[in-house]
């Protein structure tokens, strides 16, 4: 590697017993921790940032003055994306999926409070954004900037090394550790935790991001271990997806009230949630069993329950009235 990843986290993120969510699951009580990925510290946390050391010190190391990623209006990613050129000094343009005025709340906030500029790629697939990407990049080129472009979700062979890391953590944090469950999105996150831990000690639930998540973990993974990694001999749960990406499940709802009632951890609709709903189906069916060490990658995602209206009309109205 020609060169370092530039600082952006605080690490290593700590990892806490989670007993009371893990009897509510139907673990014992010490079976469960919660590595706290959503304490990563810049620009309101979550996994996004380990990638970005390596992704933004990329850019920085070729000379880049501009960052250029893709996301879908509430991305996690764009956000720290836009949080990390703040911190580095560089300008952002987030390219994102859709129209203005969708939303006011969540990321949407923050990337404006970060200062990036946003481009409105309207109602296109991954091939449409990827190409309204590389016409902003040119535009920005033509006018003298120097852009890089961060891929979709961070994620790719570069960024994955930030979640080797991550895993290497987790093997001197949780030695006895059987299986580390992470919401598999864009597939850099669990691709760098197969890396450093293996397929067999990593359950990736997906979220719906990608038509083929186990194909990108495979290739992400593949050059940063000696193990074959292959997408058939990941664990990945794919039950978990419902109507799309941005879609309140039942099983997510049951999976923020119990986190947070449980806990005091709050979950995101999209990403969190998904994963705790993947792995309380996993307790269910056997796939995850009582007495085997099990930690929780929370990946943060905050900000985007602020800006997913369903979870937030959910979470609202699980407030009651006091003596009503």
């Amino acid at each position: 590697m020609s060169h370092p990843p530039v600082p952006l986290g605080t690490f290593p993120t700590p990892v806490e017993p989670a007993p009371r969510l893990a009897a509510a699951l139907g673990l014992a009580p010490g079976d469960l921790w919660v590595k706290r990925d959503d304490l990563t510290g810049l620009g309101a946390g979550g996994n996004k940032i380990r990638k970005l050391e390596w992704t933004a010190g990329a850019a920085l190391a070729e000379g880049a003055d501009t960052l250029v990623t893709t996301g879908a209006p509430q991305s996690n990613h764009a956000r720290l994306t836009a949080a990390a050129g703040a911190r580095l000094g560089l300008d952002v343009v987030l390219v994102l999926r859709g129209s203005p005025g969708v939303s006011r709340s969540g990321n949407l906030a923050l990337d404006g409070l970060f200062g990036a500029r946003l481009a409105w790629a309207g109602e296109v697939d991954r091939a449409g954004l990827d190409t309204a990407a590389a016409e902003v990049c040119g535009r920005l080129r033509a006018a003298g900037s120097r852009p890089a472009l961060i891929p979709f979700g961070g994620s790719g062979t570069l960024g994955a090394r930030g979640y080797v890391r991550c895993g290497e953590e987790l093997r001197e944090q949780v030695p006895d550790l059987r299986t580390a469950v992470v919401a598999l999105g864009s597939g850099g996150t669990m691709a760098g935790l197969v890396a450093a831990l293996g397929t067999g000690s990593v359950l990736g639930v997906d979220v719906g991001a990608l038509p083929d998540p186990a194909a990108a973990v495979a290739e992400f993974a593949a050059p940063l271990t000696p193990e074959k990694v292959t997408a058939a001999g990941l664990r990945v749960r794919r039950d978990q997806v419902g109507d799309g990406y941005a879609a309140l499940t039942g099983p997510v709802r049951e999976a923020l009230r119990l986190a947070a009632r449980t806990e005091g951890l709050v979950l995101d609709p999209t990403y969190t949630g998904r994963a705790l709903a993947g792995l309380h189906a996993a307790v269910r069916d056997g796939t995850v069993r009582p007495g085997e060490k099990t930690v929780f990658v929370h990946t943060g995602g905050l900000p985007g329950l602020f800006g997913h209206e369903d979870a937030l009309a959910y979470a609202e109205g699980g407030a009651e009235t006091f003596g009503g």
